[in-house]
């Protein structure tokens, strides 16, 4: 079984379309923003949720950032455990940012190897460790050499553009990508014992100088049908190597 958490609905969609997925309606609490969309792909059980829309704060706009992807993320590992099939992966896909000194390219689709945050900062000791929350997460190595994608350690926070604080300690995270909840995501599957695995797809590159919200707009549509391209494959992949090990993945 399959977990796939995508935030965004432009970025789901054509992904739900192309597997013939149908949205399970009750699953998540109705006063929960989430979505969920259940179906199979070459026998193996896979549900999508997103996060949904804003009701909160009026404002209808996707539910982005790391509360919104760690709680939907909590509810449909618990809910779908509760309901007899537990979760065995998570894929978090969705899009990110890129880095030239990483040699990152729009268009990009990278298989991450861990994740760390790089907005909370707690300079106490212990507390400094716990803020960036570093985890590794599975060695896509393999994976990634087969399928020709790239590899790298996601970093994650609140805000689509960064200060310079934050290119301090993305860079000290050894970053590849940026993005805004892969670490939330990652967290809850480690709490869950449940494999993590991020698929993401650079829409901009934030050491590039153009303006992230532009470059991230104008590239969202193309990212989402990479998207489309790009999980399907990593899907057939994991069921063909089921019952191997993780470090042969």
């Amino acid at each position: 079984h399959v977990l796939v958490a995508i935030v965004m609905e432009a970025e789901a969609a054509p992904f739900a379309e192309h597997l013939g997925l149908q949205k399970v309606d009750g699953f998540f609490p109705p006063h929960t923003p989430f979505v969920c969309f259940s179906g199979e792909h070459h026998a193996t059980k896979v549900t999508l949720v997103t996060m949904g829309k804003d009701t909160v704060y009026g404002t209808g706009m996707d539910n982005v950032g790391t509360s919104s992807a760690s709680l939907g993320t909590f509810l449909a590992l618990s809910i779908s455990e509760a309901n007899g099939h537990p979760v065995d992966l998570i894929l978090n896909a969705g899009t990110c940012g890129g880095f030239l000194r990483k040699g990152g390219a729009i268009g990009d689709v990278y298989l991450t190897t861990g994740v760390a945050n790089h907005d909370r900062r707690i300079p106490i000791p212990g507390f400094d460790v716990f803020g960036v929350g570093k985890l590794e997460t599975m060695d896509t190595t393999t994976m990634a050499e087969k399928l020709g994608y790239k590899t790298g350690i996601a970093t994650t926070g609140n805000s689509l553009d960064w200060v310079e604080k934050d290119d301090e300690l993305m860079k000290a995270n050894d970053a590849s990508v940026k993005d805004m909840e892969a670490a939330a995501i990652a967290w809850v599957a480690k709490m869950h014992d449940v494999e993590y695995l991020g698929v993401k797809v650079v829409t901009d590159i934030v050491d590039g100088g153009k303006p992230t919200h532009e470059e991230f707009l104008e590239n969202l549509h193309s990212a989402a049908r990479s998207l489309q391209d790009a999980l399907p494959k990593v899907l057939e992949y994991v069921t063909d190597m089921t019952g191997k090990k993780d470090q042969e993945l």
